[in-house]
């Protein structure tokens, strides 16, 4: 069975947090800042090497001014 991090329903998830990201106007480092985090973490979500718990993307989704929805396929 593969892994959820490793399909493509999830990277698609990852590819719309970059943009919402980027959208936002936000690098890495100002967005992991503002989630109190380390700039490694937001790269280590956006290379699907880590996956969002939901209380986190509640998080990223406020940061980002998106709704939840936005992220899901």
């Amino acid at each position: 069975m593969t892994k959820s991090i490793q399909t493509k329903e999830y990277a698609y998830f990852v590819e719309r947090l970059r943009k919402a990201r980027l959208d936002a106007g936000l690098t890495q480092v100002q967005a992991a800042k503002k989630i109190g985090r380390p700039q490694s973490h937001i790269s280590n979500i956006e290379s699907g090497q880590q996956r969002v718990d939901v209380i986190e993307l509640k998080r990223f989704a406020q940061l980002y001014g998106k709704p939840i929805s936005y992220f899901l396929k």
